[in-house]
Protein backbone atom coordinates (compact mmCIF):
# COMPACT_ATOMS: atom_id res chain seq x y z
CA UNK A 1 0.00 0.00 0.00
CA UNK A 2 0.83 3.91 -1.11
CA UNK A 3 2.32 6.14 1.96
CA UNK A 4 -0.77 8.49 1.91
CA UNK A 5 0.69 12.10 2.74
CA UNK A 6 -0.40 13.69 -0.33
CA UNK A 7 -3.26 16.12 -0.51
CA UNK A 8 -5.41 15.57 -3.55
CA UNK A 9 -7.38 18.98 -4.69
CA UNK A 10 -10.14 18.61 -7.01
CA UNK A 11 -10.98 21.81 -8.87
CA UNK A 12 -12.99 23.07 -12.51
CA UNK A 13 -9.73 23.23 -14.51
CA UNK A 14 -11.43 25.93 -16.96
CA UNK A 15 -12.83 28.14 -14.62
CA UNK A 16 -10.50 27.30 -11.39
CA UNK A 17 -7.32 27.07 -12.42
CA UNK A 18 -6.24 30.18 -10.60
CA UNK A 19 -7.12 29.42 -7.42
CA UNK A 20 -5.39 25.82 -7.99
CA UNK A 21 -2.99 27.56 -8.88
CA UNK A 22 -2.47 30.53 -5.97
CA UNK A 23 -2.80 27.54 -3.77
CA UNK A 24 0.52 25.70 -4.95
CA UNK A 25 2.46 29.30 -4.95
CA UNK A 26 1.31 29.69 -1.31
CA UNK A 27 3.21 25.94 -0.45
CA UNK A 28 5.99 27.23 -2.91
CA UNK A 29 6.43 30.53 -1.26
CA UNK A 30 9.06 29.79 1.91
CA UNK A 31 7.81 33.42 3.72
CA UNK A 32 4.27 31.86 3.89
CA UNK A 33 3.34 29.18 6.07
CA UNK A 34 1.26 26.91 4.15
CA UNK A 35 2.81 23.29 2.67
CA UNK A 36 1.04 20.19 1.67
CA UNK A 37 2.22 17.32 -0.61
CA UNK A 38 0.17 17.86 -4.14
CA UNK A 39 -1.20 14.56 -5.50
CA UNK A 40 -1.16 16.15 -8.75
CA UNK A 41 2.73 16.31 -8.61
CA UNK A 42 2.82 12.56 -8.97
CA UNK A 43 1.69 12.28 -12.48
CA UNK A 44 0.25 13.44 -15.46
CA UNK A 45 -2.04 11.63 -17.96
CA UNK A 46 0.08 10.34 -20.81
CA UNK A 47 -2.60 9.91 -23.20
CA UNK A 48 -5.15 12.80 -22.17
CA UNK A 49 -7.46 11.96 -25.17
CA UNK A 50 -8.87 8.71 -23.23
CA UNK A 51 -11.09 9.30 -20.46
CA UNK A 52 -9.63 5.63 -19.13
CA UNK A 53 -6.26 6.49 -19.58
CA UNK A 54 -6.98 9.76 -17.38
CA UNK A 55 -9.18 8.21 -14.43
CA UNK A 56 -6.29 5.26 -14.15
CA UNK A 57 -3.75 8.63 -13.50
CA UNK A 58 -5.99 10.31 -11.23
CA UNK A 59 -6.20 6.57 -9.03
CA UNK A 60 -2.53 6.42 -8.33
CA UNK A 61 -3.29 10.14 -7.19
CA UNK A 62 -5.80 8.72 -4.79
CA UNK A 63 -3.91 5.51 -3.42
CA UNK A 64 -1.54 7.95 -2.23
CA UNK A 65 -3.94 10.98 -0.93
CA UNK A 66 -5.14 11.58 2.53
CA UNK A 67 -7.04 14.47 2.07
CA UNK A 68 -9.31 15.68 -0.62
CA UNK A 69 -9.75 19.38 -0.78
CA UNK A 70 -12.78 21.03 -3.23
CA UNK A 71 -12.64 24.24 -4.45
CA UNK A 72 -16.14 25.43 -5.33
CA UNK A 73 -16.67 27.72 -7.44
CA UNK A 74 -19.60 28.54 -9.66
CA UNK A 75 -19.94 26.01 -11.96
CA UNK A 76 -18.06 23.18 -9.99
CA UNK A 77 -21.58 21.38 -8.88
CA UNK A 78 -22.62 20.88 -12.62
CA UNK A 79 -19.47 19.29 -13.36
CA UNK A 80 -20.35 15.42 -14.21
CA UNK A 81 -17.32 13.76 -15.83
CA UNK A 82 -14.28 13.83 -13.95
CA UNK A 83 -14.80 16.03 -10.64
CA UNK A 84 -17.72 14.36 -9.63
CA UNK A 85 -16.13 11.20 -10.02
CA UNK A 86 -13.18 12.63 -8.18
CA UNK A 87 -15.37 13.04 -5.42
CA UNK A 88 -17.34 9.70 -5.20
CA UNK A 89 -13.76 7.85 -5.02
CA UNK A 90 -12.84 10.08 -2.37
CA UNK A 91 -15.72 9.01 -0.60
CA UNK A 92 -15.78 5.68 -1.59
CA UNK A 93 -11.59 5.76 0.08
CA UNK A 94 -13.48 7.65 3.13
CA UNK A 95 -11.14 10.55 2.61
CA UNK A 96 -11.98 13.58 4.62
CA UNK A 97 -13.14 16.58 2.94
CA UNK A 98 -12.35 20.45 2.65
CA UNK A 99 -14.69 21.88 0.37
CA UNK A 100 -12.83 25.60 -0.18
CA UNK A 101 -16.08 28.10 -1.13
CA UNK A 102 -14.43 30.58 -3.88
CA UNK A 103 -16.91 32.99 -2.97
CA UNK A 104 -15.80 33.06 0.77
CA UNK A 105 -18.71 31.59 2.36
CA UNK A 106 -17.78 30.15 5.48
CA UNK A 107 -20.47 27.38 5.28
CA UNK A 108 -22.04 25.16 2.67
CA UNK A 109 -23.95 26.94 0.32
CA UNK A 110 -26.12 26.60 -2.95
CA UNK A 111 -22.77 26.21 -4.76
CA UNK A 112 -22.02 22.69 -3.16
CA UNK A 113 -21.75 19.85 -5.60
CA UNK A 114 -24.77 17.52 -5.05
CA UNK A 115 -21.98 14.38 -4.78
CA UNK A 116 -20.72 15.74 -1.15
CA UNK A 117 -23.64 17.62 -0.07
CA UNK A 118 -24.99 15.63 2.39
CA UNK A 119 -21.48 13.96 3.20
CA UNK A 120 -18.95 14.52 5.83
CA UNK A 121 -17.26 17.69 4.84
CA UNK A 122 -16.14 20.72 6.68
CA UNK A 123 -16.49 24.12 4.78
CA UNK A 124 -14.53 26.91 4.93
CA UNK A 125 -13.78 29.99 2.90
CA UNK A 126 -10.64 30.55 0.21
CA UNK A 127 -7.95 32.03 2.09
CA UNK A 128 -4.34 31.03 3.22
CA UNK A 129 -4.92 30.94 7.30
CA UNK A 130 -8.67 29.10 7.18
CA UNK A 131 -7.59 26.50 4.40
CA UNK A 132 -4.38 25.56 6.22
CA UNK A 133 -6.18 25.14 9.33
CA UNK A 134 -8.66 22.96 7.71
CA UNK A 135 -6.22 20.84 6.03
CA UNK A 136 -4.30 20.25 9.33
CA UNK A 137 -7.16 20.12 11.78
CA UNK A 138 -9.96 18.49 9.80
CA UNK A 139 -8.54 15.04 9.61
CA UNK A 140 -8.74 14.13 13.16
CA UNK A 141 -12.23 15.96 13.52
CA UNK A 142 -13.52 13.68 10.58
CA UNK A 143 -12.32 10.52 12.41
CA UNK A 144 -13.90 11.15 15.37
CA UNK A 145 -17.06 12.23 13.51
CA UNK A 146 -16.75 8.86 11.34
CA UNK A 147 -16.14 7.31 14.95
CA UNK A 148 -19.36 8.46 15.98
CA UNK A 149 -21.62 7.85 12.74
CA UNK A 150 -22.09 11.50 12.53
CA UNK A 151 -22.57 12.72 8.66
CA UNK A 152 -23.68 16.12 7.26
CA UNK A 153 -21.41 19.11 6.57
CA UNK A 154 -19.58 21.12 9.53
CA UNK A 155 -18.30 24.45 9.51
CA UNK A 156 -15.82 26.33 11.88
CA UNK A 157 -16.91 28.94 15.03
CA UNK A 158 -16.32 32.10 14.69
CA UNK A 159 -13.90 31.66 17.47
CA UNK A 160 -11.51 29.76 14.79
CA UNK A 161 -12.06 32.74 12.42
CA UNK A 162 -11.00 35.08 15.43
CA UNK A 163 -8.08 32.53 16.75
CA UNK A 164 -7.16 33.04 12.73
CA UNK A 165 -7.44 36.96 13.06
CA UNK A 166 -10.12 36.62 10.27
Amino acid sequence: MAYRNKTYICFDGDSDMAHYRLMTAWSENNKIDFDFYNAHDLNTARDSSQEESIKRQLRERFANSKLLVVLIGEKTKYLTKFVKWEMEVALKLDLPIVGVNLNKARAQDDLCPPAIKNQLAIYVPFGISIVKYAMDNWPASHARHRAANETGPYRYSQAVYDQLGL
